[in-house]
């Protein structure tokens, strides 16, 4: 059985759902990763990737569009997961950072660091 599914997110588009219960720690998702160096980041914004990316590179001067459903988790300021880059195995790993309730919405801060109130580049209902 997956651990998640995508399904529509009200006011957000599609979202990852939790599948069963999973727990504080515990890892949900895996992702490897496509790297586009920094002379392609440009590009990006021509497409409808440029909202699914991800900074990449100790300088984060690269971009990285995760494999699985990585693009697919949805920004809150008060998330119940996080997750984690691997810049030498390109991969970025999703945990929860709190117990998540069957068919709760999985939910990220873009900002990587879940207590980061930066503003995004999008207008958030909420930045509890």
């Amino acid at each position: 059985m997956s651990l998640v599914s995508v399904k529509d997110a009200p006011g957000k588009g599609r979202g990852v759902f939790a599948q069963r219960n999973l727990k504080k720690d515990e890892v949900i998702e895996t992702c490897p990763v496509i790297v586009l160096p920094p002379e392609e980041i440009n590009n990006l914004e021509l497409t409808q990737l440029y909202n699914y990316y991800f900074a990449w590179g100790t300088d984060s001067k690269a971009a990285a569009i995760a494999l699985g459903y990585g693009s697919l988790y949805n920004h809150s300021y008060t998330p119940n997961a996080k997750y984690q880059k691997d810049f030498e195995k390109g991969l970025l790993k999703y945990v929860c950072i709190k117990d998540i309730q069957k068919n709760e919405e999985i939910t990220i801060n873009y900002n990587c660091d879940p207590e980061d109130k930066t503003p995004v580049w999008f207008a958030v209902a909420s930045r509890n």
